[in-house]
């Protein structure tokens, strides 16, 4: 699978791990940045993640700010994206499930480190359902 990452200042370190976890289990990564917790501004990171997804070079993206609120709202204002901020390995799993959601968003700072795998693993591992849930998302 081939996934997208970025972050911005507050996400960093997180994105970080997320990549090494992710390269660990075979999977292509595209880290676009940030690189290092200077301050940067999240929205610019959102749109080149959304990029890459939209134009289905990668399967998915993964996005990560301080709460993941900021990175979900630029995230969401594209067309083709459905991005998901989850807190927990069954949000993860749901958002996949029933929205159909291609990226995750992630909050550094409200999510707790150990959690972050199993977060992850969940949105990559778990498929669409489909059927009733096909007719909402045709509504966006």
């Amino acid at each position: 699978m081939i996934i997208t990452i970025a972050s911005d200042h507050g996400g960093y370190q997180y994105k970080e791990n997320i990549d090494n976890y992710l390269r660990a289990q075979g999977h292509e990564v595209i880290n676009l940045g940030c690189y290092s917790e200077q301050s940067v501004d999240y929205p610019d990171f959102a749109d080149m993640v959304c990029d890459l997804v939209e134009s289905t070079t990668a399967d998915l993206g993964i996005l990560v700010c301080g709460t993941g609120i900021g990175m979900s709202m630029a995230a969401n204002r594209r067309s083709k994206i459905r991005a998901g901020l989850c807190k927990d390995v069954e949000t993860a799993k749901l958002t996949r499930q029933h929205n159909n959601a291609n990226v995750l968003c992630l909050g550094a700072r409200v999510t707790d480190k150990q959690s972050i795998e199993p977060i992850v693993q969940a949105f990559i591992s778990t498929d669409f359902e489909g059927g009733r849930h096909e007719k909402r998302l045709k509504k966006f």
